[in-house]
């Protein structure tokens, strides 16, 4: 109650007011220290691909990136020769004449493959563009790594700001929409763009300092975790101001008594989410590394502006915000389900089970195989035209050709055995050394395709005895691709681990989490399954990466908990006591209409990912989003209920309450008071 009296208000707002000045332009410089994820995949350590590396660049450092410089006709022509001579000065003057351009076997394009340097790539590209332009009568592609890896910087560069308003604006419809007010949706917004300028000022420092890589791909999803878990966290604090001011409490001492009841609930979300992505840092993958930290410390900062900044704001603007309209319109449009799972339990989760292994036998059309960053980048991007030409005159991998290093006795066998490997137009032997020959292998399919990698694994085994090793692009992206499979195995159960210890310490018991854990794996894989049939229906395919699904699981597992711990934490203060049945109830009919707008604004802000320019971006937006809608309208709102209503007091096993089995009184719905609160006696979420 201190905290609601002065000058702890004024006091609180003046800090969040220093911080939003200090840390408000970082939201934008985040963007400035964030390196895109481009298509030259880092070399992991002890894989062979790392180990070709460090053979061809044994001083380390940044690689550079091929490019493919390819010529057309404009007319759709053969190449003429005085275009191909010019194109070789041109090739001459960028790059020297070890990389002689080559023509087309149709003779209808010429190309040449240069490297571009790490380092202002995109100044580079627009001089080789210029460069190439000479070369008359032609079109001038760019195809390749380093094409790619602008396109993909271009892209993340001019949809930070779009990404940012999407998530906001769907969350601002929404919230006018629950409260037919604009008071409050401009408080919980306010608190949310207070959250992620803090927490984009903290990732900000850490990734200027070299303390912790924040790529595009991180930076849009801490975007949209920020502005969902900080309005999910200011709607649960709003509906419990409501609940109090309607028993008749005073406005400060509601706000007060509210702030203490929702934040356990609050703290134990943000730290489930938070230790959950923590399990990231033991991923193989740096990105997937740096993804972890930076969530943990973005649900950090949602809980404390939700917990301080929120409740501060309220007070200040007093009762007014607390008599809008309830989130869902308070208890009376949950009487009907309520009634049903009290009546009938059994039947209501064995309904809800039907439906959600209906969506998870779906579930193996999720294809793991990877997609081809051309295809995955927007269609008008210079470098997937530039691909496109490239595949139609000459092999697909001719930008990122194997890299072989044999022994020199080898050599002649290890060139040989690749030349007979399906999957490789060309082989061409390169430079030699005192005890190794370079070979470098052309594949006729994209290095980053799922063909090029099968093709990289029977060379490996063709190779086997022979002491040659594999490198390139796509001897990269294979490694990779079985790390992912090891995080896999590892970081999943380990969610699954991390999640249930933290709902036993919340709840006190092990049956109950047990439960909860295994309802929430109920509803991903049927989210998968769903996902899965959308992106057949509407993208052609349901080819993904195996980040997507290690990130949609572990997001839909940690946040599935948020409202798992939403409803049963109210649960269990009121069954404390009225009995788990009474408890059940009481609980849904005053947290059902929370619970539904919070699902409804987290899925509205993950869909915000559908602007972002990569394909498995959009794809993890789409599962989230789907999951958390299962999770927050079937999961938790009626197969948890009906679960805990049919057990009735053992749920609570092995802690005290399982022991209560004196009869209670039938389970009557707590009758809504004005403006939907609840009218369950105060002390119950009061423990």
């Amino acid at each position: 109650m201190r905290w609601a009296k002065r000058p702890g208000v004024p006091a609180t707002l003046l800090l969040w007011l220093v911080l939003a000045v200090l840390s408000g332009p970082f939201a934008a410089r985040l963007g400035d220290a964030a390196g895109a994820e481009g298509q030259q995949a880092p070399a992991l350590p002890g894989t062979q691909s790392a180990r070709v590396a460090e053979a061809l660049n044994p001083a380390g450092g940044p690689e550079p990136l091929p490019l493919a410089v390819l010529w057309t006709r404009a007319d759709g022509g053969r190449i003429t020769p005085l275009q191909e001579r010019s194109a070789r000065q041109v090739v001459d003057r960028l790059a020297g004449p070890a990389a002689a351009p080559f023509p087309s076997r149709d003779g209808e394009a010429v190309a040449a493959v240069v490297e571009a340097g790490p380092d202002r790539l995109a100044e580079q590209l627009t001089s080789v563009r210029e460069a190439a332009a000479g070369v008359p009568g032609t079109v001038v592609h760019l195809a390749g790594p380093a094409a790619a890896q602008v396109d993909l910087e271009d892209s993340f560069a001019r949809t930070d700001g779009m990404l940012l308003a999407v998530a906001l604006g769907g969350v601002v419809v929404i919230l006018l929409w629950v409260y037919r007010s604009a008071l409050v949706p401009l408080l919980v917004i306010a608190g949310a763009l207070l959250s992620l300028s803090t927490a984009s000022a903290l990732l900000y420092g850490l990734a200027r300092s070299g303390l912790l890589a924040v790529d595009g791909q991180a930076q849009g999803i801490v975007f949209v975790l920020v502005i969902g878990a900080s309005t999910d966290y200011g709607l649960l604090l709003v509906a419990r101001c409501r609940e109090e001011a309607h028993r008749g409490e005073e406005s400060r001492t509601a706000i007060a008594v509210a702030r203490r009841a929702t934040a356990p609930p609050v703290i134990a979300s943000a730290a489930t989410v938070a230790c959950a992505m923590m399990t990231l840092v033991l991923a193989t993958l740096p990105a997937d590394r740096s993804l972890g930290p930076a969530v943990a410390l973005a649900m950090a900062c949602s809980a404390v502006t939700s917990l301080t900044f929120l409740p501060a704001a309220l007070v200040l603007c007093g009762r007014r915000v607390l008599h809008t309209r309830a989130p869902g319109g308070g208890a009376g449009p949950w009487k009907g389900p309520a009634r049903a799972i009290r009546c009938r339990p059994r039947r209501t989760w064995l309904v809800c089970l039907s439906l959600l292994a209906a969506g998870a036998a779906c579930a193996p059309l999720l294809q793991q195989d990877g997609v081809p960053l051309h295809r995955a980048l927007p269609a008008g991007s210079a470098s997937v035209t530039g691909q496109a030409v490239l595949a139609r005159h000459f092999p697909a991998g001719t930008a990122s050709p194997l890299a072989i290093v044999a022994p020199r006795a080898e050599s002649t066998r290890a060139a040989g055995t690749a030349s007979a490997t399906p999957g490789i137009a060309a082989v061409v032997v390169g430079r030699e050394s005192e005890r190794t020959t370079l070979i470098l292998a052309t594949l006729t399919d994209p290095p980053d395709s799922d063909r090029a990698r099968r093709t990289v694994e029977r060379l490996r085994a063709s190779l086997t005895g022979t002491g040659a090793l594999v490198g390139g692009q796509a001897a990269q992206l294979a490694d990779i691709h079985t790390a992912a499979a090891r995080d896999h195995r590892l970081i999943m159960p380990l969610v699954l681990l991390v999640v249930l210890v933290v709902l036993v310490i919340l709840l006190r018991c092990l049956l109950l989490p047990v439960l909860l854990v295994v309802a929430a794996g109920a509803g991903l894989l049927a989210a998968l399954g769903a996902a899965a049939l959308a992106l057949r229906l509407f993208w052609g395919s349901s080819a993904t990466e195996p980040a997507v699904v290690l990130f949609s699981f572990v997001f839909l597992v940690a946040l599935g908990v948020d409202y798992n711990i939403f409803l049963v934490h109210r649960v269990r203060g009121e069954a404390v006591t009225k009995g788990t049945a009474a408890g059940v109830l009481a609980g849904l009919t005053s947290t059902g209409g929370v619970i539904s707008a919070a699902g409804l604004v987290l899925a509205a802000t993950f869909a915000a990912l559908g602007v972002m320019p990569l394909l498995y971006l959009v794809q993890i937006g789409l599962i989230v989003s789907v999951g958390v809608l299962i999770d927050t309208l079937l999961v938790r709102l009626f197969l948890v209920p009906a679960l805990m209503t049919d057990l009735g007091p053992r749920v609570w096993w092995p802690s005290r309450l399982a022991g209560d089995r004196a009869p209670h009184a039938p389970a009557a719905l707590p009758a809504p008071e004005a403006g939907g609160a609840s009218s369950s006696p105060a002390p119950a979420m009061r423990t």
